[in-house]
């Protein structure tokens, strides 16, 4: 849904706003998510995914005009071993020697089938391309930090300040959206600041994220770890994105985004798993 979204966004502010709406969102539905359950019912919960169905119409129309022709014959080989490589990845904290093997083994068979068929699920001209590689990598990067932060903090705060579960929720809830909020302003402007500069931005929000959680005992300093942290990853996902799209030609642009949203979401993998395994453990 968020590569449909991206793909159907066309500008840097654009995928902004979609990318700060899925940080509000996301920091709001957990809370809407146990209510519902508390009224009515765990399932209620998960049919809110139902209300996207009203905008299927909509966008199908939208998204039958303004994309691009697929291709004739789907490189169904290069989506299975992408996939592989990603699970490798993926399972590298909690499986290390299994997920480092497959994912070294499905690494160097996409490498050959790329060679092979560059024009496939995994274009060749992305891989070549400094802009994307950077792009993507930014993206997992602070994504990476965020998840990790996101899950981290909350146990940190009732260690370190000792507060309570539904107190630290609502502070985690304020600083997700304030965080989300200055994405929208941040990406309304990045267009004006350049490369470098969004990135030095970017990467200046997510590291004092990473200081905080790690030295800070006050719990408001370590809600700011995640208001930074959730700025930095969700601000990366709505100026990379377009960093990535740019890089290839324009008939490879759905493909490069969902690559570039698989690089950002493979942080929302780790992060827990890194969480978990340096702090929750």
């Amino acid at each position: 849904m968020m590569t449909v979204a991206m793909n159907l966004a066309g500008t840097t502010r654009r995928m902004g706003v979609i990318s700060a709406g899925s940080g509000i969102l996301g920091a709001v539905g957990p809370l809407l998510g146990q209510r519902l359950a508390d009224a009515v019912s765990w399932r209620a919960s998960l049919a809110l995914l139902l209300v996207t169905l009203l905008a299927v119409p909509a966008v199908s129309r939208y998204a039958g005009q303004a994309s691009p022709s697929a291709e004739a014959r789907f490189d169904s080989r290069g989506a299975l071993l992408l996939a592989v490589l990603s699970a490798g990845l993926v399972l590298l904290p909690t499986y290390p020697l299994p997920a480092l093997t497959s994912a070294a083994l499905a690494g160097i068979f996409l490498a050959v089938h790329v060679r092979r068929r560059p024009e496939g699920y995994v274009p060749a001209a992305a891989l070549r391309s400094g802009q994307f590689r950077s792009a993507a990598l930014v993206a997992l990067l602070l994504s990476s930090t965020y998840f990790t932060v996101l899950f981290a903090v909350p146990r940190l705060i009732t260690d370190r300040a000792g507060w309570s579960t539904s107190t630290v929720a609502v502070g985690q809830l304020v600083a997700m959206v304030t965080g989300s909020v200055l994405t929208l302003v941040f990406t309304a402007r990045a267009a004006r600041l350049g490369r470098v500069r969004v990135r030095a931005v970017l990467f200046t929000a997510g590291l004092p994220a990473i200081a905080a959680a790690v030295f800070a005992h006050s719990a408001p300093l370590l809600l700011l770890a995640i208001g930074l942290a959730a700025f930095s990853a969700t601000a990366a996902n709505g100026t990379q994105s377009m960093e990535a799209a740019t890089s290839v030609p324009g008939h490879q642009r759905p493909t490069v985004i969902g690559l570039f949203t698989l690089a950002y979401l493979m942080g929302g993998a780790l992060g827990p798993a890194l969480a978990t395994t340096l702090v929750l453990g």
